[in-house]
Formats: C-alpha cells, structure tokens, sequence
C-alpha cells in the first residue's frame, strides 16, 4: 500500500472518529436527562468495553508508569502483535493508582473479565501474551481483576476491587483513572462525562450550581480547605465586566503527584469540573496554571481542549446555550511560591510570582483587577461527580466538617506506593498499614509528613488520628494538597526538617524579611546540629546551644509576621518535630549524637572483627585514610580521620561495618580498645 493509501485511510479513521463524536456530543442532553435511544445506549456500552470483539491490551502510560519501563513494555507488546500477525487492540491509559506495582498491563478478552499485571517488564511480554491468547493464566504475574456481571470471570485470580491496595478505597476523583484513554472524547461520554455540565447549563441556574457544591460540603483540595460553594458565591455576588477562573496545577510540594495523575489520566474530568465552575460563577474565561515540568500532562491538556473545542464542548455556545468558555494553559516555570493565590495570579499576568497583601481577596479583586476563583486540580475534578450523584451522596462521606474523599500520594518508606483516595474520616494507620502495606523490612514506623513543606509530621502515637481539616491540624498538620511521606527508624527527624527548610528557604520569593531572613536562620540552626566538632571553629559550639534556645521562638515569629502562606507555614516542619521528636534534637545539639545514624558528621564507623575478612576493599575505598589493615586480617577504622562518609559500608561484602553506638564508644574507650582518640 502506497503511503498516499495510508494516509488517507488515516484521514477517513480520523473523519469516522470526529462523526462518532460528534454524534455523541449530540446526546449528551438526552443522556443527562435519561432518553437515551437504544442504539446510542448499545453504542457507548460497546466504548466502555462491557464487552469486546477481539482481544484489548491496555498499558499503563502515565508517567509513573513510562518512568517504570512502560514504554519498552508498549513497543515489545507492538512487536508481538506484528510478528504474530494478531488483530487486537493496544490503548495506552493513565495511572490506576499502584504506583509500585507498575509496569502495569491489562488484557480484556471476548467474554472473559479484564485482568490487570504487575511488573509486566518487557522481556514478560512474549510469556504473558502467549498464555492469555492461549486462554491460560499466567501463574504468578496478575494483580486482579476487573468485575463484571456480563463477563466470564478467571478462576483464582481476586478482584481488583478486593485487592489490599484499592478495597479501603472510596473512589470519585480516580474513578476513571487507569481504566480507559486519556485522549478519548468517546470513551469519556461513555462513561457518564459532560451528563453533569449538560444537567448543569440546561437543568440549573448559576445559583443552583453554587448551592449544590455548597449543599456537598466540599471543600478546597488545595491547602486551605475554603468552603467551595461559598466560594464561589463570592465572586458570583461581586459586580464585575468580566470574570475569570484558574485550576491551580502548580504542584510543588516534594512527595506529591495527585494532580499530574489526575491530568495525565482524567483530563476531560477536569475540563467537565472547569466548565462547570466557570458558569457557577459568571466566567467566560479560565486559566489551567501547570508548571512546565508536567510535559506529559501538558501534552494531554493540549489534545483534549482542543477536542473539546471542536466538538462545541469549549468555546462558543456550549452544547447550543447561551454560555462559553474560553481556555488558557499557561505554563509556570517551577516557583513554589506560585501556588499561593495572589503570586499566582501575578505569574499569569505576566508579573514575577510574588504574593499580595490581602485583602482585597481574588475572589473580590484578582486577576487583572477581576473577580477571580482559584481551584485547584482534585476540587474541579469533584465536581461533575457531585452534580451526577448529587450533593446528598458527596456530603453522607466523611466527617461533620469534611465531607467527601481526599485523594493522597503516598510515599516514602511504605511497601505499597501510589496514589490512594478515602474518605475523609479514615484513620492515617488505616492508609499507611491496609492500604499501603505496613513498613517494608519489618522497620518500626517513626512518623508521617503530611502537607509537604507546608505541613508537619505526625507520630506513632498519632497513627489512629483521622484524616480531615480540623483533626490534622491538632496535631500540627495540614491537610495541604495531599501529600503523604512514610518515614521509618531509620529516619533522622533533624535530617528531615533540614531538608524540608532548605527547600522552603530556596522556593522563598524574598519579598518580606521573616521568611527570606527567618528561614535561612533557621536553616542554619539546623545545619550546626548536624556538624561534627572538627567543621567547628571559635564559639561555633555556643551558637549551637543558641540556636536550640531560640529556634522555636524563631519560628514562631516567622509564623505570626510574614505575608503569605509560605512564610506563615514555613515554620511546621520544625515545629511539628521540635514537638514530637524533641529528644532527636536534643541529642544532636547536646551529644553530638544522631539516633538514626543519618547525619554524616555525627556518625562514627567500626569494623567488626569476627566479621571481616579482611578483603581491604573499604582501605581502598575510604577517601580520608581512616581504615588501617593488612589482606585477609581483621581491619580498623582510626575515629579520629573518620569522616562518617560510610564509604566502608558502602563497599563492605561481609556486613562487618557498623555504625558505633556512642555507648559503644564509651565502653570501648574506657577498656582502651580504641585504636585513637575521636574528635568528635
């Protein structure tokens, strides 16, 4: 075939697609309202793949998954296909939420239940399609599988929705995530989207719209946990020429990814949840605010609005009304700063991203002088299953002041990485230990970050606290975007709040003192109590015991005086850990000691004797000459040039290097067992 033929048999796929769409869009209204014709009602049942005619390969293609080997795996499962000469469909999808899991690939055969794999690597390729075209389950390789009252089920495999990760699961934001094409305009009419903008801009007023959001209980996704209906009634009431409306996708805080998977996986639920909100509020004009470092999601963002637009579900008379919408992304360039309101709202208009007194708050005077509403990602994305539903069914989860589910990112050292949703009220135990699988390597769990930089840790004797606004805040976190970082006993608290300031002290915009001057103190505070006594020189030692007198003064003052939210939380990290992990400070500031052994100048190295085998690997390794030995004798670390870089460790083939207990060094120095006197 000439590649004239194979172009234009593109072009007539594409024109078939855009007809098919087309002919959907049109039936959006009759949907919404429950007159669906049974041909249209048969149609979409075949998109959502109830059942298929030949084999579906689905491939986890979200970022998680392409930085997993996805990509490899798509290209080896295409190989396969051609050199088989196989007729089957390959749908790249979003993120299911098991990030742990992935590469993740399912197969839906005719008649048979879909079938998700773990690990799927390409070289399981040729195995895994072998049996499953053979009509064999693999042994070993599937994660679960799909329910279906239509379907023939496989023997012994569990459902996926009985599975440890996703039973405790109250799914609405991630619902279609991971299970159907990102790009697909059909597929998402298919499963239920644009019923709740139709029911929206045919059924209701902009004041109805308000009031059901209100009526949810839903709250800001973002940090602050604003009411949204209230919100949005603000600006709705404020008199203005024009409005405008921003999804806040500045996703800065370390550990967390809810919202790049969101978009990756569910763009047009975004899309559906912004055109919703701008005619909530009088809009004809938005903004998705994404930093550049989302290519991926950028590019899907890209593809579905411009979908959108041609098929009259952005733009000009929206589904034939009198509304529309005009859709903007524009890219930040990484500041975290610029996912406080006012800095963003500088950033869009071309300004340095630098925040604003308030008030007068956006939703009063934003951007352009405008009456703006900021949301953020996973708040939009609540908001076509809130219409669909009703508010009624949103607002009976969760608890008396936070209704609904939260979406989290769980991170860190849990067995069972990914992106996890609850309802609100469900214990933080619940998410680390069910849902994500406890500690991996049977380690003691030490403390949980929630809220990124912004938000502080909570302790073991914290662990059955549940999950909404007002219970996190008790123990000095926040809710924030959702981010949630598992840290075991080898976590070093001091460590971790150092990290956490070094970064709020970089991503601070300068502009008032307390936080450009407050945190860099800060920051050094910490860095003198994790410094060993030879990086020490003139009173460096009192200032030390200075700093840990006036730290938590410090960072209050940062907190009650800098302008913005940045600077006003900038100060958790240390405060949340000062107060549940004081001891960690203490021995650091006052022994020299760190407990978990993270802190470089402060760790001191010993060989075991009856381990080593003296096979000189750490003396050739160690960059300050500190191991001292002959071949195949016991060797010795000299504590005076150890450095505690852990190079020995590092290199160590028979598990004989040790961090020394200062107890241990206390002993040994007292029966003289040292091969010198330390420094440190």
């Amino acid at each position: 075939m000439s590649n004239t033929n194979k172009i234009g048999q593109k072009d007539a796929g594409a024109h078939g697609a855009d007809a098919e769409c087309a002919a959907l869009v049109a039936a959006i209204k009759d949907a919404a309202a429950g007159k669906l014709d049974a041909a249209t009602a048969a149609r979409l049942a075949a998109l959502r793949r109830e059942d298929v005619s030949r084999p579906v390969i689905f491939v986890g293609a979200g970022t998680c998954g392409l930085g997993a080997g996805a990509r490899k795996t798509l290209d080896a499962i295409k190989a396969y296909l051609a050199e088989k000469n196989i007729g089957a469909d390959v749908v790249e999808v979003g993120c299911i939420g098991i990030c742990s899991a992935e590469p993740l690939v399912d197969v839906q055969l005719p008649g048979r239940t879909r079938v998700s794999f773990e690990h799927l690597s390409a070289d399981k390729v040729g195995a895994l399609l072998d049996a499953m075209l053979g009509g064999v389950m693999p042994t070993g390789m599937a994660l679960g599988q799909f329910r279906s009252e239509k379907l023939t089920p496989w023997p012994d495999v569990t459902y996926l929705d009985e599975h440890p990760f996703f039973a405790p699961q109250t799914r609405w934001v991630l619902s279609q995530c991971g299970e159907m094409d990102p790009l697909s305009l059909s597929e998402y009419i298919a499963h239920g989207g644009y019923q709740a903008m139709a029911k929206a801009l045919t059924q209701m007023t902009p004041e109805d719209v308000c009031d059901a959001i209100e009526k949810s209980g839903l709250r800001g996704r973002g940090g602050g946990g604003f009411p949204t209906g209230r919100k949005w009634k603000f600006a709705r009431a404020t008199k203005g020429d024009k409005k405008y409306l921003i999804c806040n996708a500045d996703e800065g805080d370390p550990g967390a990814f809810m919202d790049r998977a969101v978009i990756e996986s569910a763009p047009y639920r975004l899309l559906e949840g912004m055109a919703i909100a701008a005619y909530a509020i009088g809009a004809k004009k938005a903004y998705i605010y994404i930093r550049a470092e989302y290519p991926l999601a950028i590019k899907r963002l890209e593809a579905t609005i411009a979908e959108a637009k041609k098929h009259g579900l952005l733009g000009d008379s929206i589904l034939g009304t009198d509304f529309g919408l005009d859709l903007v992304i524009k890219m930040g360039a990484g500041a975290f700063v610029c996912g406080e309101e006012t800095a963003l709202i500088h950033s869009v208009e071309g300004k340095r991203g630098m925040p604003r007194p308030r008030p007068p708050f956006p939703a009063v005077q934003g951007l352009f002088g405008k009456p703006t509403i900021i949301n953020n990602v996973e708040t939009l994305a609540n908001v076509p299953p809130i219409l669909a539903a009703g508010a009624e069914a949103y607002a009976a989860l969760g608890t008396q002041g936070s209704k609904g589910t939260k979406v989290f990112a769980l991170s860190g050292k849990v067995a069972r990485t990914g992106l996890v949703e609850v309802a609100m009220g469900t214990s933080v135990r619940k998410i680390i230990y069910d849902i994500g699988g406890g500690i991996p390597d049977d380690k003691e769990f030490k403390a949980v970050q929630m809220g990124g930089p912004s938000g502080g840790c909570i302790p073991k004797q914290h662990l059955d606290i549940e999950v909404d606004y007002e219970s996190l805040k008790s123990v000095g976190a926040i809710m924030g975007s959702g981010g949630m970082v598992v840290m075991d006993e080898d976590n070093c608290m001091v460590d971790v709040a150092k990290f956490f300031m070094d970064f709020i002290q970089r991503e601070s915009c300068g502009k008032c003192i307390p936080c450009r001057e407050g945190t860099r103190r800060m920051l050094e505070i910490l860095q003198r109590a994790t410094r060993g006594q030879r990086s020490e020189s003139g009173v460096d030692a009192l200032r030390r015991f200075e700093g840990m007198i006036y730290l938590e003064r410090l960072a209050n003052v940062i907190k009650d005086t800098s302008l913005c939210g940045l600077g006003q939380t900038a100060p958790n990290p240390i405060l949340s850990t000062l107060r549940w992990f004081r001891d960690e400070y203490e021995a650091h500031i006052y022994e020299r000691r760190c407990p978990a052994g993270v802190c470089q100048e402060l760790r001191l190295f010993r060989i075991d004797q009856e381990f080593c085998k003296g096979c000189m690997l750490c003396l050739k390794r160690c960059p300050s000459g500190a191991v001292i030995g002959e071949a195949k004798k016991a060797h010795y670390i000299l504590a005076d040039k150890c450095i505690g870089c852990g190079a020995c460790a590092d290199v160590c083939r028979s598990d004989a290097v040790r961090i020394m207990s200062w107890e241990e060094l206390d002993e040994m120095e007292a029966a003289g067992d040292l091969a010198a006197e330390p420094l440190a």
